[in-house]
């Protein structure tokens, strides 16, 4: 117990991540915030278990977390239902390799497409609701001509454009070479972006979304979703978990090695140790 109170007393009291990294123009750095913080952790986790100590009191104490950036905090939170619900079987997993405020359009998109069989060349606007936060960060000004992959995947326009393209949304869509593609630079500036009131007011219980297609013959199509696939409301399959797993590990280990790995995860409450697995995430 005294190892993890000063091991969060540790962590605490060093780094802040900043809105900033996924305002505006994008950098590297907003890939590396949370691997940052992981390692933060660990670090921390490691002093600890040496004997270093840290602030005791960094979240509720003077000028602690809650003191310097509050007032509006709701500690509760932290301790509901500890030891009794597990909040990992609440977690969702991310369906497209883009920031996840774009999940439920895009998904949504991808349902109208698919069921009305509308190509990209047919398309004359795309209109869709969502969260101010969303509206803000997602078709600012520099998310209609995004020049990073960083800046790409956090642009709503740009996804909604390369799966109007594509049919899908992957990681293939966010090579430099499709920064530019005439297809996407078409269908983007058909994308209209605005904030919802009804969607606000019930975010973040829902991450809801309104998707409007109107086709250059005058037709209109129209879908409603409260949740994006992934969601732990509309789980992905593990059909849907292994595609994306493939598509992403296939530039580092070979088909043997994924199968291996995919094996590995699907029986880790079996494991006695990570040892194996953490050879085989060995590139």
């Amino acid at each position: 117990e005294d190892q993890l109170v000063n091991a969060v007393g540790i962590s605490g009291s060093h780094g802040c991540t900043l809105g900033s990294v996924t305002a505006g123009a994008l950098t590297m750095m907003k890939n590396t915030v949370e691997p940052f913080a992981v390692a933060d952790g660990v670090f921390a986790a490691l002093l600890a278990e040496g004997g270093y100590n840290g602030p005791e009191p960094v979240l509720e104490g003077k000028e602690g977390l809650f003191q310097v950036l509050g007032p509006d905090w709701e500690p509760e939170i932290l301790t509901d239902g500890l030891g009794e619900s597990w909040r990992i079987t609440q977690c969702g997993m991310k369906a497209f390799p883009t920031e996840a405020l774009t999940h439920t359009p895009i998904s949504a998109f991808l349902e109208l497409i698919r069921e009305n069989r509308i190509e990209f060349g047919q398309i004359a606007k795309i209109r869709i609701g969502t969260t101010a936060r969303g509206a803000d960060i997602l078709s600012d000004p520099s998310k209609y001509r995004p020049e990073t992959k960083e800046t790409a995947d956090h642009s709503l326009p740009y996804c909604i454009a390369a799966a109007a393209v594509d049919g899908a949304v992957t990681p293939a869509c966010f090579e430099a070479e499709r920064l530019t593609d005439p297809r996407i630079i078409e269908v983007i500036d058909k994308v209209e972006v605005y904030a919802d009131p009804q969607f606000e007011a019930v975010f973040p219980a829902k991450q809801a979304t309104r998707v409007e297609i109107e086709t250059v013959l005058g037709e209109t199509f129209e879908r409603q979703m409260d949740y994006p696939k992934g969601n732990a409301a509309e789980p992905m399959t593990e059909q849907d978990l292994d595609i994306k797993f493939r598509s992403l590990a296939s530039a580092v280990l070979d088909g043997g090695r994924m199968d291996q790995v995919k094996a590995a995860v699907f029986s880790l409450d079996e494991a006695d140790n990570l040892g194996e697995l953490m050879r085989l995430l060995t590139a």
